[in-house]
């Protein structure tokens, strides 16, 4: 896994944009710049993941 988030870190720095898809919370919002959330068929406006916590991310994939 280490390995896969130094890969995943040295390309966000070259530029690369990549599509992160997880159900764990922590490691979206430690690999991520911004976050949207697709939940009950619909995807949330694009969100900067500093401003959001793992209790917002939470409740944003349950509908809210």
């Amino acid at each position: 896994m280490e390995f896969v988030y130094r890969c995943l870190q040295e390309r966000k720095e070259e530029g690369a944009a990549i599509l992160l898809v997880s159900t764990e919370l922590n490691e979206v919002l430690s690999l991520s710049d911004r976050i949207c959330v697709m939940a009950d068929g619909r995807l949330s406006e694009p969100r900067d993941a500093s401003d959001i916590d793992v209790r917002e991310l939470g409740l944003m994939m349950a509908g809210s």
